[in-house]
């Protein structure tokens, strides 16, 4: 073999090492041991339901699709029920549930789940009903999420100050006309207490200012919020970025974003920290939860660099 030949074989060989290399570092690493039978009890926010579903199955070994909108108007992770053994058919509906923020809260808190995935902390009140029972919770952040203000595409504003948005939650600000938009009122939606969406809101956006009392415009839904947009002129209502590009899948052209101080919400003013309104997402456990249980080894796994590429799969930006 002359030199020449010598060279290109070393380059082939050494391009499949890096090759079979590079395949060992991308191969999905789960839980030791982990199974049906003892998968914990997992719960969550609708915002987060893709996170719970996607690490079920890929932690199992199980197939998963995307499903349009049937019940309700949100795109759906669904596991292929055909990998399901005949005896855990009904596993999904059991083990891996969504509750909604206070209902994942209220059941992780009472014993009905081990384990919850949210876009914020305990509430108030579900902090109130902890004590009640003496229950405290290991609340730990894992990812990050824009929190957004969705408009009707009708309306020519394109952003508002953090200033304009308390004001308008206020009831100070009434009219489009008073922050450059057309002198119509503003139709102003909002969530019912307790709810994720509602609760970071008022953490994160009001900063404790009391907003006004809008009664009439309270939606109950997620999904909800994006027919209300569509179907009013004037609007306005928040959700959180990653629902809205994947459960949603309503596009800027379809339901607008604003920005917020002239910096609009996109994965990179998330990652360098300067789109005013970030959250987190969170995954929780009671405090006096065994170690030794699967539970805690998924609320560790969660934590770790094994499933950073699934959080990212699904859409949420790495802490």
């Amino acid at each position: 073999m002359n030199r020449l030949n010598l060279i290109a074989v070393l380059a082939i060989v050494t391009i499949g090492i890096c090759t079979s290399c590079n395949k060992e570092e991308e191969k999905f690493i789960g839980i030791k041991d982990i199974s049906f039978e003892n998968y914990p009890k997992v719960d969550g926010s609708t915002s987060a339901s893709v996170l719970n579903t996607m690490v079920a199955c890929k932690l199992l070994g199980i197939g998963y699709n995307w499903m349009p909108p049937a019940v309700v108007s949100e795109w759906t992770l669904q596991a292929n029920m055909e990998d399901l053994p005949e005896l855990y058919k009904t596993f999904f509906g059991e083990r891996v549930k969504s509750s909604q923020t206070h209902g994942a809260f209220i059941n992780l808190i009472d014993g009905n789940a081990d384990i919850i995935l949210t876009h914020r902390t305990i509430s108030p009140d579900e902090k109130a009903h902890a004590d009640s029972v003496g229950i405290t919770l290991i609340e730990t952040p894992i990812a990050l999420d824009a929190f957004v203000f969705v408009v009707n595409k009708s309306t020519p504003v394109k952003s508002l100050t953090v200033n304009q948005i308390q004001k308008i939650y206020t009831g100070e600000i009434t009219n489009w006309l008073q922050v450059g938009g057309n002198n119509a009122s503003i139709k102003v939606f909002t969530r019912p207490r307790n709810s994720g969406s509602e609760e970071i809101f008022r953490k994160l956006v009001m900063n404790g200012l009391e907003p006004a009392d809008f009664p009439e415009s309270s939606i109950g839904g997620m999904s909800q919020v994006f027919g209300e947009i569509l179907g009013n002129e004037n609007s306005i209502c928040y959700t959180f970025n990653n629902y809205k590009n994947l459960q949603a899948r309503k596009p800027d052209s379809e339901v607008p974003k604003l920005a917020v101080n002239g910096i609009f919400p996109d994965e990179q003013t998330v990652k360098n920290g300067t789109f005013p309104f970030i959250s987190e997402v969170h995954v929780a456990i009671r405090s006096n939860l065994d170690h030794n249980t699967m539970a805690y080894k998924l609320y560790e796994w969660l934590q770790s660099e094994d499933a950073k590429s699934t959080i990212k799969e699904c859409g949420f930006l790495l802490k």
